[in-house]
């Protein structure tokens, strides 16, 4: 595991431990029988009732856990062990069958036996990763023939910007392009809670064009069905939003 990975790793084990607590999971609402797919889940993933679906990244597994109440089998991958444990915890509580899996992506296809209908990647997972040319190849394995990847994630033009104290409107100050070595924030806060201070506050992130992901699909046999792109973001990235 390099530099890199081992600051993310320890980051995300403490969010990890965050995360269940704060309000804008909804972890009780949750429990007492919410989901956390939103409309365009349902509208492109469509109907998963008796189909496998493994969720890589998953965090602590609320989205996993969401499909589950959508009759899917799930399975949940995250690098975190303080997710995974999370996530089995809560999987137990509300009583949902599901298979969580502690392993990176690169990991995984040792780690993990099967093919499945679906294979679903959610909201901000890809700039967590080195290789998006593993990532696809990783999908490709886990897909069953016919089966299905579904990607909603970040745009990667968003991450060409940042902002300053007292910005009003975000800087271009990133490439676009990726490159091998990644570009390091420092967060001292849990962007789901302000006030959740971290003992791990470095992070490391990856750009991603969408020619380089469409690429390594294709070039791990997939076939691009559609590609949809929205003028909104779900989540307030700057400050001023």
């Amino acid at each position: 595991m390099n530099e890199y990975t081992r600051a993310n790793l320890a980051h995300w084990d403490e969010l990890a431990r965050i995360h269940p607590g704060t309000e804008r999971y909804g972890l009780a609402a949750f429990k007492a029988g919410a989901s956390k797919l939103n409309a365009l889940d349902r509208a492109e993933v469509g109907d998963v009732r008796g189909k496998t679906l493994l969720h890589l990244q998953c965090h602590f597994g609320l989205d996993t856990l969401s499909w589950a109440r959508e009759d899917a089998t799930v399975t949940g991958a995250d690098f975190s062990g303080e997710a995974i444990a999370a996530a089995r915890a809560i999987a137990a509580e509300c009583g949902l069958p599901a298979h969580f899996v502690h392993s990176t992506i690169d990991e995984l296809p040792a780690s993990l036996d099967g093919q499945f209908d679906i294979v679903y990647t959610g909201r901000g997972a890809l700039c967590w990763l080195p290789d998006i040319r593993r990532w696809a190849a990783a999908a490709a394995h886990f897909l069953r023939p016919g089966g299905v990847l579904y990607v909603q994630d970040t745009h990667p033009y968003l991450f060409m910007y940042d902002e300053r104290p007292g910005d009003t409107e975000p800087r271009l100050l990133y490439s676009y392009f990726h490159s091998e070595k990644p570009d390091r924030f420092e967060a001292p806060a849990s962007y789901a809670d302000p006030n959740a201070k971290l003992e791990h506050t470095t992070e490391y992130i990856w750009s991603h064009p969408l020619g380089e992901m469409i690429d390594a699909l294709i070039g791990n046999g997939l076939q691009i069905q559609f590609l949809h792109e929205f003028p909104y973001t779900y989540h307030n990235f700057f400050t001023f939003m």
